[in-house]
């Protein structure tokens, strides 16, 4: 009876050191785990960004708004009946140069 208590006691050991400290136990399972949830908050960012990019192709595509938008921000363009005004900082700090209207409309500039 003794050798078989001796026995399980080594099985048992055997498992403990298996499933606590070699390479297929518990500790790389839960590495896998904290890396499969880091990969799923990630791809929930890109889906999410993939579908306001996918929103903007449809609106840039389907849509004259989106464009106008998009020229005015990026390009600086000026509409026909429209007016381009820079406005100066009177305290003199440096703002940053907006891109050049491009436009046939005459642009005008004023200071304060």
């Amino acid at each position: 009876m003794r050798v078989f208590a001796a026995a399980l006691l080594v099985v048992l050991l055997g498992l403990q050191y298996r499933l606590w400290l070699s390479d297929d136990g518990l500790r790389p399972v839960l590495n896998l785990r904290r890396s499969v949830a880091a990969q799923r908050a990630e791809n929930a960012t890109l889906e999410q960004r993939n579908r306001q990019l996918t929103a903007e192709v449809k609106d840039l595509k389907g849509g004259t708004v989106a464009l106008e938008e998009r020229a005015r921000n990026d390009l600086g363009m000026v509409g026909k009946d429209e007016t381009f005004y820079q406005v100066i900082d009177p305290e003199g700090r440096a703002a940053p140069d907006p891109a050049p209207p491009k436009s046939d409309v005459p642009v005008q500039k004023t200071a304060r």
